[in-house]
């Protein structure tokens, strides 16, 4: 296989001959010298021509026609040199190609102050080459990995569910419709029905990292039509507090590598600081935290929303947690089941799960699930729910552990881990307004 040589592994080829690829980031054309700065994702390295030699005034004339952003294979020597800012790493190049060429930037991906989010995301290409948002890629997918390593290490297996499907899921509503050769189908809201499903097979604990759709005419900071969920469920829980605690820990171990990966540089480019938690997360039953945010912030929750949560409630929740607990998060319990899918466990009518509250944001619903048949069928027609359940109804008939789960929004977690909004996190966003690149 070929492989590239990256600028963070340069160290490593110290004094020997290489090739080099990557796109041309400044040049600085000196008296005596040229300075031409390459990047890759993992950083900058400066290349050196100097202009006494006789036999670099070939390079210096590809690079004198060579555009900021084009991209370039360079044969070269890797020196120490204390004296270079970048790394104290130089290239000393022999060859050059130039393998393509940059037209005139329609904005200044360095200095987004003032552009347009629109037109960032029509060209998102070039707003993903600006430092910050290269490095929320990173962040993500490291934080990604932590949480895929802590569930394989804990046996967990990893799924892939259809995304197309025959009936609506879960509420039937909020569903995007497609054709299906001669019939229609749904873009899934979730793989919540098939996780459950892995549950009945006798699976014990799943996973899956996939995308999810929600046809809601929602434009806010932190909501989009297609996001990347994070769901897992497992099986032969006692209560939903052995959810809580799985989920404690699986964030624990995504937040603990990005720290270790990433911390120093998110600090430095986005201020912020990866606080990793410590268990337990502090909990508080929703008539408790009506009452807290009543007494200490004047906030009554509006009718229309009682038995739940509102955007407002989740903000002020999170600071409730910082200022009583100094926790970065707070879990939410007692919900009413009126407000919640007919899926959840139900116990005297107090549901049987949580929201889990971050930086000002609900980033989970979790629940023990209602794996009794006679109970699930009764719960479905409580909530109107006819045929387009009846193909789950069927997963319970011939036994299934009790189990729990939840879902976690990558996407959601990245913005609120980088004070970013949803538009900015997402590699491409979708919303009400926008399929498009």
């Amino acid at each position: 296989m070929i492989r590239k040589i990256r600028v963070n592994e340069l160290n490593n080829y110290i004094d020997k001959e290489i090739s080099f690829s990557g796109f041309v980031d400044a040049i600085r054309d000196k008296k005596w010298v040229m300075f031409v700065i390459l990047r890759d994702n993992t950083g900058k390295v400066q290349m050196t021509i100097e202009k006494s030699d006789e036999n670099n005034q070939k390079l210096l004339d590809i690079m004198n026609d060579t555009s900021v952003d084009s991209t370039v294979k360079v044969a070269c020597k890797v020196l120490k040199n204390d004296a270079v800012k970048l790394g104290g790493i130089e290239l000393i190049p022999t060859d050059i190609e130039v393998t393509s060429r940059a037209d005139t930037l329609p904005f200044d991906y360095n200095n987004l102050d003032g552009v347009n989010i629109d037109t960032r995301l029509d060209f998102r290409w070039l707003d993903i080459r600006n430092e910050k948002n290269m490095l929320a890629r990173s962040v993500e997918s490291c934080m990604i990995e932590g949480m895929r390593e802590f569930l394989y290490k804990n046996k967990f297996t990893e799924i892939h569910t259809p995304k197309l499907i025959g009936t609506a899921s879960e509420s039937g509503s909020s569903v995007f419709e497609v054709k299906y050769f001669n019939d229609k189908a749904y873009l899934a809201q979730s793989p919540q029905f098939y996780k459950q499903m892995a549950m009945a097979a006798g699976m014990d604990r799943v996973f899956e990292v996939a995308p999810c759709f929600r046809a809601e005419n929602s434009n806010t900071n932190r909501h989009a039509t297609e996001f990347t969920s994070f769901d897992l469920e497992f099986s032969y829980i006692d209560s939903y507090l052995d959810v809580m605690d799985l989920e404690e820990d699986l964030l624990i171990a995504g937040l603990t590598k990005v720290k270790n990966e990433y911390g120093e540089k998110i600090l430095e480019l986005f201020g912020k600081e990866v606080i990793v938690p410590t268990k337990p997360f502090p909990k508080i039953k929703l008539k408790d935290l009506y009452q807290e945010l009543h007494d200490r912030y004047g906030f009554d929750i509006p009718k229309e929303d009682i038995g739940d949560m509102n955007a407002e409630a989740e903000k002020l929740t999170y600071q409730l947690a910082k200022e009583k607990f100094n926790s970065e998060f707070m879990f939410v319990i007692d919900y009413a089941a009126t407000k919640r899918p007919f899926y959840h466990m139900r116990e005297n009518g107090v549901l049987q799960g949580y929201d889990l509250i971050w930086r000002g944001a609900e980033i989970t619903s979790g629940a023990q699930r209602e794996h009794r048949y006679e109970e699930l069928v009764k719960n479905a027609k409580e909530k109107g729910l006819g045929k387009d359940v009846e193909f789950y109804l069927q997963f319970f008939k011939y036994g299934c552990p009790p189990h729990g789960g939840f879902a976690v929004g990558v996407d959601r977690l990245t913005m609120l881990l980088l004070g970013l909004t949803i538009k900015e996190t997402q590699f491409l966003f979708r919303g009400p307004n926008r399929l498009n690149p």
